[in-house]
């Protein structure tokens, strides 16, 4: 089923505030624009939601055979970083370059495929200068004392995508008031130099670009004025995009970006996470407890521009989820190993997947082509047909266990690699699946646990072992305490013949006298082990509000 088949590519605009079928402006290509990190410290969980939110719309748009020139740029010019550089006593670009290659680790952990062009402010001053000066002769910006300032009442649209009046801003409330400015929302597009900052010669006196002009330049370098998509998170709604807009009008104005698409926040107890409110984690501070590939599963498992409440219930659930997903392909790639080395007989033809199995791999398929192209509906994904296919996997093994005629394995073997090849195929697209074994990965989701919760290998394997000799000696008492202590520190122990094995689990209530944290409110984001439906919203075509 291809995407003409399914109506087509749908997208929420926030400029029209509406979904729109995709169209790009050159045929089988795609350009698109997002707004990266100000690189002066380690990234955060919202950092980590707009990355990922538009990593899924990378990978989407390649598998459906989309030429793809994806542009992010890393803002290592601003006032943020000049802040901490002096604090630490740093060069500014120094700290700046440290913590971009910080950031791209944390991309790499994510399973974030890079971008086609990582453009820096540093690197692109020509441009940024460039353009200041069209928009000057253009005459929509002014030069006063070394800075330059965008004229806001000059542009006819301004507010077209905030929604914001331009009589509705006043001084002071974002920015300081500059009784030199002619209006009182005109911004910087180039700051003169002060003492003890970096700069650069300019018409205009030494100094540095201010923060909009930035990605105008970047996008207009590698894009041109006209390309699909720009991206980024909801907070750069305004004033950023829209004086971006503004910006890129005054220097040409055939500037045009077809669709603006914005990621919702990630919030602490309802809160938006951001370091200025200083209630953030930062992505090293989760993957040091918790595998990346369960944070990325906890990022998608809320529909990109709802928004999603930071909750360690939710990323137990993740992990948990992630846990299953690779046990289950490990075990299907154990048990089908045998068979494959040992190849079918000489002549033998092999027989059909089973009817079962075709239903599977075909109901998966269209509720991924469906949902994802109804603007990346992830959270039906993870909790929609891929379960079932899961599910389909793990029935298909056991009964492969027992004794049956050698057509109807042969049958059940190519069932079970088909419907395996599918869910990979998805789970690829969603960015779940790792450059490492499934053994791996598993191995490392346990060692994550371990540390949750708190034990060593050896320490958990005496208390398995003090286990088995307290069911010896038939103190079920004691047994079942082991037991029920570690499950309420996620880990599990089951009983298989004479072996006892474990794996994670999801930690259960704290039992009275545990003096571990209680466990976290009830959370917004939807459980990954319930069935959930697309935003209602989406349903009519009309996501929520941006303003």
């Amino acid at each position: 089923m291809d995407e003409e088949e399914l109506g087509g590519f749908r997208i929420y605009n926030s400029m029209t505030q509406q979904k729109e079928i995709f169209k790009t402006k050159t045929p089988g290509k795609v350009s698109m624009y997002v707004c990266g990190v100000t690189s002066y410290d380690f990234s955060h969980l919202g950092h980590a939601r707009a990355a990922v939110s538009f990593d899924i719309l990378y990978r989407y748009l390649r598998h459906l055979d989309y030429e793809v020139t994806y542009v992010r740029n890393f803002t290592d010019v601003d006032d943020k970083i000049i802040k901490r550089a002096n604090e630490t006593r740093e060069d500014p670009l120094m700290l700046s370059n440290r913590f971009c290659d910080e950031y791209n680790l944390d991309m790499a952990d994510l399973q974030c495929e890079t971008p086609s062009k990582e453009p820096r402010v540093s690197q692109h001053l020509g441009e940024i200068k460039d353009m200041i000066t069209q928009i000057i002769n253009n005459g929509y910006a002014y030069e006063v004392e070394g800075d330059v300032f965008y004229a806001v009442d000059k542009c006819p649209n301004y507010g077209m995508l905030s929604g914001q009046k331009l009589e509705h801003n006043r001084a002071g409330e974002r920015v300081a008031v500059d009784s030199r400015k002619r209006h009182p929302a005109d911004f910087a597009l180039w700051k003169a130099a002060k003492p003890g900052e970096p700069s650069w010669d300019s018409p205009w006196g030494p100094g540095r670009p201010g923060w909009h002009i930035e990605c105008s330049a970047m996008s207009a370098c590698y894009l041109t004025h006209k390309f699909d998509i720009h991206g980024g998170g909801i907070d750069l709604i305004f004033p950023h995009h829209e004086n971006e807009i503004a910006q890129s009008w005054a220097a040409d104005n055939e500037s045009h970006i077809s669709y603006w698409m914005h990621n919702g926040h990630v919030t602490n107890n309802n809160e938006k996470m951001s370091k200025s409110l200083g209630n953030f984690f930062t992505i090293r501070q989760i993957t040091e407890r918790y595998h990346p590939l369960a944070l990325r599963h906890f990022l998608i498992s809320a529909h990109y521009r709802s928004p999603l409440n930071y909750s360690i219930s939710q990323l137990e659930n993740s992990s948990d989820a992630i846990y299953y997903i690779f046990q289950t392909l490990q075990d299907c790639k154990d048990a089908l190993s045998p068979f494959l080395q040992e190849g079918p007989e000489k002549n033998e033809k092999v027989p059909q997947i089973n009817e079962a199995a075709k239903e599977c791999i075909k109901k998966l398929s269209v509720e991924f082509q469906t949902k994802m192209s109804d603007d990346l509906q992830t959270p039906v994904i993870l909790t929609g047909a891929i379960q079932e296919a899961l599910k389909f996997v793990n029935s298909s093994l056991k009964m492969l266990k027992k004794k049956m005629q050698k057509r109807a394995q042969l049958q059940l073997i190519q069932s079970l690699q088909e419907v395996e090849k599918e869910v990979a195929k998805v789970l690829d697209v969603l960015g779940l699946l790792s450059s490492k074994s499934y053994a791996e990965v598993l191995q490392q989701l346990k060692e994550k646990a371990l540390k949750r919760a708190g034990l060593a290998e050896g320490e958990l394997l005496h208390l398995i072992k003090e286990r088995t000799q307290a069911r010896v000696n038939k103190d079920f008492l004691k047994s079942d305490k082991i037991r029920t202590d570690l499950t309420a520190k996620g880990i599990a122990l089951m009983d298989v013949g004479n072996e006892i094995i474990w794996r994670p689990c999801i930690p259960s209530e704290p039992v009275v006298g545990d003096q571990r944290a209680p466990v976290e409110e009830k959370q917004s984001i939807p459980s990954v082990n319930k069935k959930v439906e697309e935003l209602p919203g989406d349903r009519e075509g009309n996501g929520p509000r941006t303003t």
